[in-house]
């Protein structure tokens, strides 16, 4: 540290050297406060790093180990606890023999009802069949029981309470996927009249376990995780998924080499303080990591002293401050007069300041820059409006062949099978369809002719896909005046009809509403079809899925239009579940149509 204050004095000294040749703005300001704050922050550094890094460092270790000790014994605490619920468990399961009688199974209820953190108690026979249980459910199918570790332990450990790494619970078939922890022990039991072992399983809420830690603090960055001490499988980290996906290593090496201790770690880049205890009767280690360049701010000591130092310099600095900015402040305030109406937004200004050189050639700098802002921003005006008018002729080409095709297709179906008045009908509603479409150009139409125009679509596709889906449209009155972006609800009721009904085996149903709520208008489409997983769901507004079959627009172009138009507090969400359906949901402002205004 030494060697380095030594060479920011040098650097300080050549500067001065270099701008005393030049009588200047840069010299009043460069060098008296860079060298008078550069000094006096090296002494301030040089003296809190020689009085308090070793006093801070100690107090830094002993308040890392009382936390970490901390998180031992509850956990150990904890576990105890789970572990006398479970011999209540084993001891109900041994006085009824394993036989799974209506008192056994009311007993099982009571004792996990007694503890939220439980998720499911259950026996099995030695050969994987399920005796008993709570709650009780059905097993799926190729579950591997007998395969998995839990069931193994208690099977190799007899007598013996194991508890499994966290893992996915999926064992039944109407519980959700717990995160949980594994309690198993072997067990005699009786079936058919005969003793065979079975195994006990208690399964335990990890999230329980992960609230406790995820309170845990060790400074900014510090945190405490968890590891198995037989094979150093990380039980527990704060950042799971960046472990998992490589982002982050965790020594855990060094770590198992210690049942009680503590150790710095640099393998990261940061010195570390690693801090490790054991749990008792279980098998896991918990390692505190605590970083050493917080260390400093930990204790009162160096704050009050910090502070009591850093006052005296401030006065200081200010003194010395307020005698060159008098010299030198008088031209700078009438430039900032003038930037002041430049900030207002009066970008026409035209900034007339002397002063000194420098004043003078930031005065015509900005100007130009002020001349530029106002190019940039009506070119930025141009190429919105520009963008808009391509998105809109993006918009309108969804009148696709393959669209115009299937509907006179089955015009041509209907004509041979002498239907004339689903022909009229098609016809009709496909002429009012591509009348709207086009709307003589118009970017903004009513809500009424928007419905209308979603209502056309809507009979074109029952034509074609008959008893396949019903729909239902609801629209106050009120509200059919009320202005909206043109064709932004036929791409989610064409991918309500293509991905979520098209595959059902039972009739579909969309439905179409539009509500006000104050000052927003709310459209929905809504349909029951097959869903949506999460990755589908997030891929939508990013534009990576399109209609099969329909416009090609993707719905991302409706999203952002609307953002374009009327901001980023409206636009597009979307919620769906799978088996359940789909619920997309357009905000947009409350405004009324004037026909003659003049379309953006």
């Amino acid at each position: 540290m030494r060697k380095e204050s030594r060479r920011l004095l040098r650097t300080a000294y050549n500067t001065m050297k270099d701008t005393l040749r030049v009588r200047s703005i840069q010299f009043a300001i460069t060098v008296w406060f860079i060298v008078i704050t550069v000094t006096v922050m090296l002494i301030v550094s040089l003296v809190l790093y020689n009085k308090f890094s070793r006093t801070a460092q100690e107090s830094a270790f002993l308040n890392t180990q009382q936390i970490v000790e901390q998180v031992q014994f509850s956990l150990e605490q904890y576990i105890k606890g789970m572990s006398e619920t479970f011999e209540v468990v084993d001891a109900k399961i041994g006085k009824s023999r394993g036989i799974p009688t209506a008192n056994l199974l009311d007993q099982l209820a009571t004792i996990a009802g007694t503890r939220e953190d439980i998720v499911s108690i259950h026996l099995f026979a030695s050969d994987g069949t399920l005796v008993a249980g709570v709650p009780t459910t059905e097993m799926r199918k190729n579950t591997r029981l007998q395969e998995q570790s839990w069931y193994k332990s208690a099977l190799d450990n007899p007598n013996h309470l194991t508890f499994s790494l966290p893992h996915i619970q999926n064992l039944f078939k109407d519980n959700p996927y717990n995160w949980v922890v594994s309690m198993s022990k072997s067990v005699s039991i009786e079936r058919d009249g005969k003793w065979e072992n079975g195994v006990i399983l208690v399964d335990i809420n990890f999230k329980t376990l992960d609230d406790v830690f995820r309170t845990v603090a060790l400074g900014k960055k510090g945190y405490v995780y968890i590891i198995d001490e037989s094979a150093g499988n990380i039980v527990y980290h704060p950042q799971q998924q960046l472990i998992y996906t490589g982002l982050k290593y965790e020594n855990v090496e060094q770590a198992l080499k210690f049942s009680y201790g503590q150790y710095l770690d640099n393998s990261g880049g940061e010195s570390r303080l690693n801090v490790v205890r054991t749990v008792n009767n279980i098998g896991w280690k918990i390692v505190g990591v605590s970083y050493l360049d917080e260390m400093v701010t930990t204790t009162k000591e160096v704050s009050a002293f910090m502070i009591w130092l850093l006052a005296i310099v401030l006065i200081f600095i200010l003194v010395i401050s307020a005698l060159i900015s008098a010299r030198i402040s008088q031209p700078i305030k009438r430039l900032r007069k003038s930037m002041e109406m430049v900030e207002k937004g009066h970008f026409d200004t035209y900034i007339h300041v002397r002063g000194a050189d420098e004043v003078e050639q930031l005065s015509r700098r900005f100007n130009l820059m002020v001349s530029r802002v106002r190019e940039l921003m009506d070119q930025s005006i141009r190429e919105q409006e520009t963008k808009r008018k391509n998105e809109l002729e993006v918009l309108q080409s969804q009148i696709n062949p393959h669209f115009l095709y299937n509907t006179l297709n089955s015009v041509v179906r209907m004509v041979g099978s002498d239907r004339k008045e689903e022909v009229v009908t098609t016809i009709t509603s496909l002429s009012k369809f591509f009348r709207i479409s086009l709307s003589k150009g118009k970017t903004v139409i009513t809500i009424g002719e928007e419905i209308e125009h979603i209502r056309n679509y809507l009979i074109i596709q029952k034509m074609r896909y008959k008893d396949k889906f019903n729909y239902e449209i609801d629209v106050p009155e009120s509200l059919l005046t009320y202005r909206t972006p043109k064709l932004i609800l036929q791409p989610f009721v064409e991918n309500a009809l293509y991905h979520g009904i098209e595959y059902m085996a039972d009739t579909g149903h969309i439905v179409v509403a539009v509500a006000q709520e104050g000052e927003t208008i709310v459209m929905q489409v809504r349909d029951n079809g097959v869903g949506m997983s999460e990755d589908t769901l997030k891929s939508l507004l990013t534009g990576q899925v399109k209609s099969k079959d329909g416009s090609g627009v993707g719905l991302r172009n409706v999203h952002e239009r609307i953002q374009l138009i009327y901001g980023r507090g409206y636009g597009v969400s979307i919620a769906s579940e799978l088996e359940e359906g789909t619920t997309v949901t357009i905000r947009i402002p409350a405004l009324e149509y004037e026909d003659q205004e003049e379309q953006p």
